[in-house]
């Protein structure tokens, strides 16, 4: 599909936004999280990495490291975190970070290549720099890093200062992304989060000044004290600091299953209608701005590796979001952690007790994963395409996986004859495409491939999809 471009964004009627106001996955995975099962242990994990082996040592891996704590709460957070002021916990976790790596590399071969990192959390600058030296330290003496890799940290902007910024440069780390969600005043009181433009926008010249190749900056539309005229002023703030990337989330208010997000007022939050014009706004803005969009929930500017791997239709979705890294397994560690391998998934336990109990018995601490069928990865490839290029040709899931895709889906390609009436999907012979104003829901079209949901049509466990 080629790029949306247009600076104009359709409108979208009320009766539409009505009949799609539902909840829906974010397809960070297929099948989602919430499917996965208590049956899938230490040992399936183990045969997968044992899998990679044979004949694979060449690719190299993905990590992710979650660090979970964080000083203070946010109340819109939905991530697993530890709020505490007690920093002496940092330095016995990362002792079981040490414990889990020697596991991984006891399953894999001597220092396996890595190509891309990320910290993230709760709040990696949690961590002090001597902490941040002993993490990379351990890191690049079990696993060997590639000088051209991919190597990015999570900061909390009331964290760190110049220096800082400095120190994680000379670690290595090449891509920064500055937790941002509102400049406004009062959404920052709403929430909980009390960091002035001034000060981020030093922290992004700073961090150009030390050539940090990407910056991203997080976004959150849907927030309370929210409205279409403060958010746009909050885009114009940053349109003006011009981060390489930009991550738009919309604000899935379930307090029934985030606690801290029981401090938020419902009545304070912007209605449906506010939130699709905040977005529409923030396409329109963001485009004009010279912004790629990517996809959903992100945006780069052209010449960003992002946008590049869009326009070479290269864009994988990961547990991370967009990635420029396809097909790469994902090594994950830490409280909660989710990873990718072969063909299966796999999540740690989320509480610290659970996790250092498994590592202090020499195992690890896998509490729940998936192995996937042949109908889960064709289905993963089909949904993957429509979240990452916006299209599907039939032929290339024919040949990948050999099947009829027009019979294999003749349910799947009915159903969607409604979005094709609402003018979100089009289709001719090869394939189908999503339009312009598609992009709005485009979860909603990957939904109508999710057998799992065919099945189970209860998604209140999901984020509403506008």
């Amino acid at each position: 599909m080629s790029e949306v471009q247009t600076t104009h964004m359709p409108k979208v009627s009320p009766d539409l936004l009505q009949q799609y106001d539902i909840a829906g996955p974010r397809y960070t995975s297929y099948p989602t999280a919430d499917r996965f099962v208590e049956a899938f242990t230490e040992t399936h994990y183990k045969q997968a990495l044992q899998v990679r082996e044979i004949g694979r040592t060449s690719l190299p891996l993905s990590l992710y490291v979650h660090i979970p704590f964080c000083e203070s709460l946010c109340f819109f957070c939905a991530c697993n975190k530890i709020v505490t002021k007690h920093h002496e916990r940092s330095a016995v976790y990362l002792q079981y970070l040490s414990k889990e790596m020697d596991l991984h590399i006891a399953n894999l071969s001597n220092r396996p290549s890595v190509s891309q990192l990320h910290l993230g959390g709760g709040s990696p600058t949690f961590f002090t720099d001597a902490e941040l030296v002993e993490l990379m330290s351990m890191l690049r003496k079990k696993f060997q890093l590639s000088p051209v890799g991919e190597y990015s940290i999570e900061i909390d902007p009331r964290t760190v200062d110049k220096t800082r910024l400095k120190n994680l440069r000379a670690l290595g780390f090449n891509r920064l992304s500055f937790g941002v969600q509102d400049f406004n005043p009062e959404v920052q009181k709403a929430v909980h989060r009390i960091q002035p433009y001034e000060q981020v926008a030093e922290l992004v010249k700073e961090a150009r000044r030390q050539k940090f190749e990407s910056l991203n900056m997080d976004l959150i539309y849907g927030l309370p004290k929210q409205t279409a005229d403060t958010f746009s002023h909050t885009l114009d703030q940053v349109i003006a600091i011009k981060p390489d990337r930009i991550a738009l989330y919309a604000y899935a208010h379930l307090p029934e299953r985030f606690k801290p997000q029981r401090r938020i007022q419902t009545e304070a939050l912007p209605t449906a209608a506010d939130k699709l014009s905040m977005l529409s706004s923030a396409i329109a803005k963001l485009i004009a701005a010279g912004y790629v969009y990517i996809g959903m929930d992100h945006f780069a500017l052209s010449e960003d590796s992002l946008a590049v791997a869009k326009r070479q239709g290269r864009l994988h979705r990961n547990f991370q979001g967009y990635s420029t890294q396809p097909d790469c397994d994902l090594i994950a560690l830490g409280v909660s952690s989710i990873g990718r391998v072969g063909a299966t998934y796999s999540q740690n336990a989320k509480t610290m007790e659970e996790y250092c109990d498994a590592l202090d018995q020499g195992r690890l601490p896998i509490v729940r994963g998936l192995g996937l069928s042949i109908d889960d990865l064709i289905r993963r490839s089909v949904i993957m395409s429509i979240m990452c290029q916006g299209e599907v040709q039939y032929e290339a899931i024919e040949l990948a996986y050999m099947i009829d895709f027009k019979q294999y889906f003749s349910a799947e390609l009915t159903g969607l004859k409604a979005l094709n009436n609402a003018g979100m999907v089009t289709f001719d012979q090869d394939g189908l495409t999503v339009t312009e104003i598609g992009w709005y829901f485009v979860r909603a079209i990957a939904m109508a491939f999710d057998k799992y949901l065919q099945v189970d049509q209860t998604r209140a466990r999901f984020s509403k999809i506008i």
